[in-house]
């Protein structure tokens, strides 16, 4: 009968959730870029026509950035005072930004030339944004919304009605317009004591449900059902103060001070994944083709984070990709392959013999490791120390263990030692005294030791601290343990009150 070799025991490991695929999928976005600005950064905005360029606002200047290299192509510094909330058209070429003076003003993105300037506001402008209503041909405000008691911090335009305008306040309501009738709709929030003020509000592309952030509360709001608030989350230990969507609309990121960027799964409003930055994250902002994170901190530093895109990915962008019409896109590289053929990949090609041809295999026989050849010959205690080594990992080391009990052979591997070849098993048992993955086979072959070398004890200092070592660890543990057990019981009986509450029911009370 040939040799069976030593089977390696596989212990079951309790699943990890940061390895999820959804985990796996943010942690694509690494290689952080840190860009030191001379103030807190405010406010950070995706072009959202190729090449995704993105805006980013601090002090009295907004810096045009190229997605692919991360360096300011255009720096737009015409501000008398600190600029707000720089946003770029939809069709790229525009650019409007407000600042502490109450000055709003109109630039091209490539000329960096102010095109208009609105002064209507008397306070600083911390919003503004493209609309299909405005008229750049004058200067004239359309509308004016006055329902607001305190400071507007934020607003977005719906995307399914651009009549329709959501704006959040620090009078701690989030508050929906309609431009047609100039009135308020809707108010949501602020009916409650202690209600923080709300600094960033977000809304569905379908304009059914709204999202708030005030304090560390993030609240959704459903706007077919009369603003009725349908979820409340404090996953944030500090304020939220930016909201994004990904591109598909299916997650949303959530930027606080505390440092944190969370994302959430829309459908179940459950953290997928969390992301921690040096600093209190003031803005934040996901590039449309989900490549580019990026996220203005209040200590001046700008991080982005990129992604590998797929070739899948690619391909998919490449039919749009002639859409935008901009010279950029050619220098951006989503157009590598125009007037170039595709090459196919030479396969090498397996030989087919003749029907009738007979083919002879040989198997390689399989190498024994060091300690399978040592057991074959009996050599127990030489096989018990080649295992013994620094670089065998702990599973090997035990399933030798637990072969040498199956053989008898325990005893006869382990006698016969001095101090100097009992110090690795020793240093072994302490190590993984508590493992409970060996927990108890440690326990087994402690006892054993302990009874045949109980009578030359005290010869060695070594040994004697290692036994000492032994103990503490077991002591320790059975105190741990029994810590464990009160615990449990604790937990147990808590949980047979609650159910016993929620089966019985509740006893009118007489007047």
């Amino acid at each position: 009968m040939d040799y069976q070799p030593v089977i390696l025991q596989r212990h079951a490991r309790p699943q990890s959730t940061k390895h999820s695929p959804e985990s796996r999928y943010w942690r694509q976005f690494k290689h952080p870029v840190f860009i030191k600005e001379y103030a807190p950064v405010t406010s950070v905005q995706f072009s959202p026509t190729k090449p995704h360029r993105y805006a980013v606002t601090a002090a009295t200047r907004i810096q045009i950035y190229a997605p692919r290299t991360q360096k300011v192509t255009k720096t737009i510094s015409r501000f008398k005072d600190v600029a707000r909330s720089g946003n770029i058209r939809p069709d790229g070429k525009l650019v409007v930004a407000g600042d502490d003076t109450g000055l709003i003003q109109i630039f091209d993105i490539n000329s960096r030339a102010i095109l208009r300037t609105l002064d209507s506001h008397k306070q600083p402008v911390h919003v503004t944004k493209f609309s299909h209503l405005c008229s750049y041909s004058s200067a004239s405000e359309v509308v004016t919304f006055t329902a607001h008691t305190d400071y507007v911090r934020s607003g977005e335009v719906s995307s399914s009605n651009p009549h329709l305008v959501l704006t959040g306040s620090y009078d701690a309501t989030t508050r929906l317009f309609d431009s047609r009738s100039g009135e308020c709709e809707m108010v949501m929030g602020g009916d409650f004591p202690g209600a923080s003020p709300v600094e960033q509000v977000l809304m569905l592309p379908s304009g059914t449900i709204a999202l708030s952030a005030a304090g560390p509360i993030l609240r959704m709001w459903d706007l077919n059902a009369g603003g009725r608030c349908i979820r409340a989350l404090s996953n944030h230990q500090k304020t939220i103060t930016s909201l994004a969507f990904d591109a598909n609309v299916g997650r949303l990121l959530t930027g606080s001070l505390d440092q944190m960027v969370k994302v959430y799964d829309i459908t179940n409003y459950k953290v997928v994944h969390t992301m921690r930055y040096p600093a209190a994250v003031l803005c934040l902002a996901i590039s449309p083709d989900a490549t580019h994170i990026a996220a203005g901190m209040s200590d001046g530093t700008f991080s982005v984070r990129r992604r590998q895109q797929k070739v899948s990915e690619a391909e998919k962008d490449f039919g749009t990709a002639l859409k935008t019409g901009t010279y950029e896109t050619f220098l951006g590289g989503t157009l590598p392959s125009i007037g170039q053929g595709r090459v196919k990949v030479k396969t090498k090609s397996r030989p087919i013999g003749d029907v009738d041809e007979l083919r002879v295999e040989s198997r390689r026989a399989h190498r024994l490791r060091e300690y399978d050849r040592l057991l074959k010959s009996f050599k127990y205690s030489a096989a018990l120390d080649s295992v013994l080594r620094k670089n065998v990992p702990p599973v090997t080391t035990f399933s030798l263990i637990q072969e040498l009990i199956h053989r008898d052979g325990l005893c006869s591997a382990l006698s016969g030692r001095d101090d100097v070849l009992l110090e690795p098993v020793l240093r072994l048992l302490v190590k993984h005294v508590t493992d409970p993955r060996f927990g108890e086979m440690v326990c087994d072959v402690s006892t054993l030791l302990t009874e045949m070398y109980a009578p030359v004890l005290g010869q060695s200092l070594l040994i004697d601290s290692l036994f000492l070592r032994l103990r503490k660890k077991v002591l320790a543990e059975i105190r741990f343990q029994k810590e464990l057990k009160k615990a449990k019981g604790t937990l147990e009986m808590v949980f047979s009150s609650v159910a016993l509450m929620a089966v019985s029911p509740v006893a009118p009370q007489n007047a």
